[in-house]
This record gives structure tokens, C-alpha cells and sequence, in this order.
């Protein structure tokens, strides 16, 4: 029937009893579904994680110029990867960075939300902000 038509013969399901199969265009389906999946990347937006490190000891200006950072990248819709490095006796009062970082979350409160607390992993503090859901 397919040759008549001048159609393919497709095996949709080959271990089904008995084997299912369709009559159809089988070069046309492939385009078809290319095309679909070329569509699809194309309204996708990739999410990158930006960074933005701090110090144990940054100043009232640096600070803020780390939050607007964090804003732009944000806004942008990416994610934000927020690193304190510990150099020498700073590692031995963790509170710090802690404190640090509960500031710095609550500075990028209105627009960002935290997605993983504060953790101190080694000698480097990490906490990662994620844009606010705009659902409402």
C-alpha cells in the first residue's frame, strides 16, 4: 500500500504483537521535526551563573557597587554565585562572612531570592541568588 502511494512504511512500535506501522512521508516528518526543534532553541534562554566576589573587609562604597552588580546580572535573568575568600587568620572567624553575606542578601532582597544559604566550603564562603518569580 505504501509503494501504491508512493509513501514510507514507518515501524512506530516494533515490539508491540503484531508490529504497529503508518503509511507517511518519512523525509517530510524529519524536516518537520527538525524544524520544530530549531524553533524550540530558539525562544530558549540559557541561564548562566554570573559571580560576584566580596571580602572579608569591603568598604560601605564596594559593597553597594557589588549589590548594582548583582542587580545587573540579575535582571538579566542569571544566576549569581556570591564567593568570600578567607586569607590567612580571616579564616578563623567564619561569623564574619556570615554576617557579610546575610547584608548582601538582604541588600538584593527586592529583587533577588536566595536559592542556596551561606555555606563554608573549605577557606571560600558561596551563597547563590536566583532572580524573584514575577508570577503573582
Amino acid at each position: 500500500m505504501a509503494a501504491e502511494q508512493g509513501l514510507d512504511l514507518v515501524k512506530i512500535a516494533g515490539k508491540a504483537v503484531p508490529p504497529v506501522c503508518k503509511i507517511m512521508d518519512y523525509g517530510k516528518y524529519r524536516f518537520e521535526l527538525s524544524k520544530k526543534e530549531k524553533e524550540s532553541k530558539k525562544n530558549q534562554h540559557v541561564v548562566d551563573i554570573k559571580e560576584v566576589r566580596l571580602s572579608v573587609n569591603i568598604d560601605t562604597h564596594d559593597f553597594n557597587t557589588k549589590v548594582a552588580h548583582a542587580q545587573r546580572f540579575v535582571n538579566s535573568g542569571n544566576k549569581v554565585k556570591v564567593s568570600i575568600r578567607f586569607k590567612g587568620r580571616e579564616t578563623g572567624h567564619p561569623e564574619i562572612g556570615y554576617d557579610l553575606m546575610k547584608r548582601f542578601s538582604e541588600s538584593c532582597g527586592e529583587f533577588a531570592s536566595v536559592e542556596r544559604p551561606a555555606k563554608l566550603d573549605g577557606r571560600c564562603m558561596l551563597m547563590f541568588l536566583a532572580p524573584k518569580s514575577k508570577a503573582k
